[in-house]
């Protein structure tokens, strides 16, 4: 696929982000769209994963459960589950919700229901670690975020990850600088990263997270390396695509209302074909 299609996917994709968070009047549009070029190439490029019920596919593990609306997204773009679902994010019994429920969207490419935050990359681990013992060419990929990393379980995990070799794990780090509470170096300073991963067996890629290009790059390098798992730090802009909700903390976890909804989508442009949900009555 080439670049001009993944960037019209990634418009797309925060189209129907926002959309979604709109109709549900909460959820977390920071987060999830600083990650919408990684989940773009990941799933349109990098990933095998033709059918979310086919038993050599990629396996992908949301570790930071409430950016869902960037996995729903584009799990929507992949035809797994149906953009008709968009206005019912976060609705009670909604198959849509706040944070992966895979009991909820079953065969539809959600792998494991996440939101604890930390709890993803241990998952992976695991997946991971079967694909090895069985002999299995399936890779597993694995997205994190800047407070995640606080948490204690990922660090046991990049533990038993390195102790097993498990290249066959790659984690993504969406490193927009900022979580609920502010930037990282004033609630919990996360730096430096790289050299943390590297003591516990890493192999650490650097990437701009907004960039098909240097994504791109990263994956192919990740490709080269045997016997360690990685991790691509993908620095990126928190609430990317909308101008005042960029590097902005506090769109960590808040919906936009009618007159941002509508500024945010002028923004945004038109994407030369219909966007699923993408007006006030999508």
């Amino acid at each position: 696929m080439k670049q001009d299609d993944l960037k019209v996917i990634a418009k797309r994709l925060r189209k129907n982000i926002l959309t979604m968070i709109y109709h549900a009047k909460s959820g977390h549009p920071g987060g999830s769209l600083s990650a919408v070029e990684i989940m773009t190439y990941l799933y349109f490029k990098e990933m095998n994963i033709d059918s979310p019920t086919d038993d050599g596919r990629d396996r992908f593990v949301l570790s930071k459960g409430h950016g869902a609306p960037v996995l729903y997204a584009v799990l929507m773009e992949k035809g797994f589950i149906g953009k008709d679902l968009i206005p019912s994010l976060r609705q009670i019994d909604s198959k849509l919700q706040g944070h992966p429920d895979m009991k909820k969207l079953p065969g539809s490419g959600v792998e494991a229901s996440t939101g604890s935050l930390g709890q993803g990359l241990s998952i992976a681990n695991g997946m991971a670690l079967a694909f090895k013992l069985d002999k299995k060419p399936n890779r597993v990929f694995a997205l994190l975020g800047d407070g995640e990393i606080n948490e204690g379980m990922i660090w046991e995990a990049a533990m038993l990850a390195g102790h097993y070799k498990l290249d066959n794990l790659t984690a993504i780090l969406d490193h927009n600088g900022l979580q609920i509470d502010g930037k990282n170096e004033d609630v919990m300073t996360i730096m430096p990263i790289d050299k943390k991963f590297e003591a516990f067996g890493w192999h650490v890629i650097h990437a701009d997270g907004h960039d098909f290009d240097s994504l791109e790059k990263a994956f192919k390098e990740r490709k080269t390396i045997k016997d360690k798992p990685v991790i691509i730090i993908a620095d990126t802009t928190k609430g990317k695509g909308c101008s005042f909700m960029e590097n902005k903390a506090e769109w960590h976890g808040k919906a936009p209302n009618e007159e941002e909804f509508c500024r945010a989508m002028e923004e945004m442009g038109d994407i030369g074909d219909k966007t699923e949900g993408g007006g006030l009555n999508g």
